[in-house]
């Protein structure tokens, strides 16, 4: 009987990204039906791929502990060497990505000849420039049409399997997302779920301003009779309980306690559990960041609001999202912070032109049809 193949993955470090490497994942599946594919990936990101049929183990680049830069670069090395991997395929472009793979002998190794690294790639593929003007997930899929030209020896080509986006989720998370909903009051059969996630990973130069948030959450609950949901890390909480306390406000007085407009659900969720309530949800509205990439993977009707970044390249890949987007001269800009001073008339420009009408127009626009999601 024929030895398998061995297929290492090395996972993309955010979770966004590493959701738009999932038509890759899919079509080296696909490309070698019968292989071992494990993937290695630092645990925050180790969700997207629970469930995945396209993997069968993953392994943990345990960054903060036992492979810590340094003696545990190498013991990280010596514990990919067990498992004698035939193939490494990169996802992540950094130099450490490419030097533990050729460090742990494994005879072919694919991915971009970036960040130095093009002598210890085998094969190195050569990056095309224009891909870089274009989406990731297209980016992501050039590493394999790139590695078609360039194979030597047994290896077959890559199949391309399109575009689409992978997250799978277990009927026992959706059964505990029905559960999570009833507990804060949300009758799904007659109500519709509506979720905002206001936070971002990389700073505020991503974030509509949580008073909008907070509009727009009071008047979509007035509207649809319903509770909204915010998301977001541990991180968010705070932010998470300032819209909650603005949204509860009304011509200065704070509405009834006892039922709040907002559910705060910041820091009190697994990512896993994040994903199954946003596959509830009826609508889905967020900055650009990881949960909006989930969304997109899930089919959930979403609106994304774009400011600082590159609307291109990270777009949410689904035909059930809408990017709202106002163009202004600095923006993509890609920084942490908006650079421009707060007293400035121009601070937050690109944010600051996305009112909460817009959104409420564009909602309108989607013909929302709730209907239940037992």
């Amino acid at each position: 009987m024929p030895k398998k193949t061995k297929i290492l993955i090395r996972a993309a470090n955010w979770v966004g990204d590493a959701i738009m490497t999932t038509p890759v994942i899919r079509s080296i599946r696909k490309s070698y039906p019968d292989a071992h594919i494990t993937l290695l990936a630092k645990p925050w990101v180790i969700p997207v791929f629970d469930n995945s049929p396209y993997i069968d183990e993953i392994m943990v680049y345990e960054n903060d502990t036992r492979h810590t830069k340094g003696v545990g670069t190498l013991r990280l090395v010596k514990d990919m060497r067990k498992h004698s991997f035939d193939v490494a395929i990169l996802m992540q472009n950094a130099f450490e990505a490419g030097l533990i793979t050729f460090l742990a002998g494994i005879p072919v190794r694919i991915g971009y000849n970036t960040d130095g690294r093009g002598l210890i790639l085998n094969p190195s593929i050569k990056m095309d420039k224009r891909l870089k003007k274009g989406h990731l997930i297209d980016y992501y899929r050039g590493i394999l049409k790139g590695s078609n030209h360039r194979f030597c020896g047994d290896l077959r080509h890559f199949i391309d399997d399109g575009r689409k986006l992978d997250l799978f989720i277990s009927d026992f998370e959706r059964t505990e997302a029905l559960k999570k909903l009833t507990s804060y009051g949300i009758d799904s059969q007659k109500q519709p779920v509506i979720g905002i996630n206001p936070g971002a990973t990389g700073g505020t130069a991503k974030r509509w301003f949580p008073e909008r948030y907070a509009e727009l959450a009071k008047r979509l609950s007035e509207q649809f009779n319903t509770k909204i949901l915010i998301f977001g890390g541990q991180a968010d909480k705070e932010l998470g309980d300032k819209i909650s306390e603005i949204a509860s406000q009304s011509d200065g007085k704070t509405i009834d306690q006892a039922s709040p407009i907002c559910v705060n659900l910041a820091g009190k969720t697994t990512l896993r559990q994040a994903f199954a309530l946003i596959e509830k949800c009826d609508l889905f509205i967020t900055n650009d960041s990881g949960l909006m990439h989930a969304a997109a993977a899930l089919g959930t009707k979403q609106i994304a609001i774009i400011g600082s970044t590159d609307h291109i390249a990270t777009a949410p890949s689904s035909l059930n999202s809408i990017m709202i987007r106002v163009s202004v001269p600095c923006s993509p800009c890609l920084k942490v912070h908006c650079p421009k001073d707060k007293n400035d008339t121009q601070y937050h420009v690109c944010m600051n032109k996305i009112t909460v009408d817009m959104v409420i127009s564009e909602i309108k626009k989607m013909e929302l049809q709730f209907e239940s999601r037992a």
